[in-house]
């Protein structure tokens, strides 16, 4: 679908960044060892995982009145108590435990929460569990203001042309064993994704009892590895990794355009035959200017 640099890859096709990671796979096994094999770490797991999650849901809203409608269902369909309880259910799934909640709604629209998140197994200073002994207190206390989570919705229409947005975006920090990986089907279940873009990337090393740094601590080829097959079939998909910086990029568009799922305040029957063609062009031009992140020549 796109022009790929020499450190990307389309998945099923050879690239460098393919030839790189079959190279170093050894090495990285030799590292980390196989996946029902723990480290031995020296104290903490000091890597931070860190995942941002960007979805967009694209309508058509003919009328300045239904666009002003659209904006409304979305600031009240994803208020701060509905983002509070999504990120709830993603500490669940991680296996953190909360810390500290913040939420916020703002005006004239969109929404904001965001939760302080530590391990579960590292209990230290958690009311109603009890402090679990430890040599590295204070590196703990120091690493929780690593571990969150945040969201930030985004609602927008174009001035003109009926075609109104919706965006949020989500990130999971995590220090230490916590994966935030863990969580990307109940995101894409969470909210109506027409595109989704998808940063994974580890910082950091930790070290294991012979003093040897590890930079990664799983195996990891592409984010896409982690998505539920019937949800990733519904997308054309395209990934920009660079593996040898523990860095990967996957960016999914939705394959069908079902009309009727995109009028909103109205429905198929309203439009003429040539009118909803020219919607379905219009919903499609956008769709692909937010995936490639340019505008079109006919915008």
């Amino acid at each position: 679908m796109a022009k790929i640099n020499d450190e990307s890859k389309v998945r099923g096709k050879a690239s460098l960044d393919q030839l790189t990671h079959h190279f170093m796979k050894g090495k990285l096994e030799a590292m980390v060892g196989s996946s029902t094999k723990k480290l031995q770490l020296e104290g903490f797991n000091n890597l931070t995982k860190t995942l941002s999650f960007n979805i967009y849901d694209i309508c058509y809203a003919r009328t300045p009145q239904h666009r002003r409608e659209y904006i409304e269902y979305i600031d009240e369909a994803y208020n701060a108590a509905r983002l509070t309880g999504i990120l709830e259910k993603i500490a669940q799934i991680i296996g953190a435990i909360i810390l500290n909640t913040a939420r916020q709604d703002y005006h004239p629209q969109g929404a904001s929460a965001t939760m302080l998140i530590a391990e579960a197994s590292l209990d230290a200073n958690v009311p109603g569990m009890a402090p679990r002994p430890t040599t590295c207190q204070d590196a703990l206390v120091a690493h929780l203001d690593k571990s969150h989570i945040t969201v930030h919705t985004y609602p927008e229409s174009h001035p003109g042309n009926g075609i109104a947005t919706f965006r949020a975006d989500i990130d999971v920090a995590t220090c230490g064993q916590i994966s935030p990986l863990r969580a990307l089907n109940f995101l894409l279940h969470s909210f109506d994704s027409d595109i989704v873009v998808i940063d994974y990337r580890i910082r950091g090393f930790t070290r294991d009892v012979e003093g040897r740094k590890h930079f990664i601590d799983h195996q990891i080829s592409s984010v896409r590895d982690f998505i539920d097959p019937e949800i990733e079939k519904r997308y054309e998909s395209m990934d920009i990794n660079l593996t040898h910086e523990n860095t990967y990029l996957s960016k999914m568009i939705l394959k069908d355009l079902e009309l009727d799922n995109y009028l909103f305040g109205a429905g198929e029957e309203d439009f003429t035959e040539k009118e909803r063609k020219q919607i379905r062009r219009q919903l499609r031009r956008e769709m692909e200017e937010i995936f490639f992140g340019r505008n079109s020549a006919c915008a």
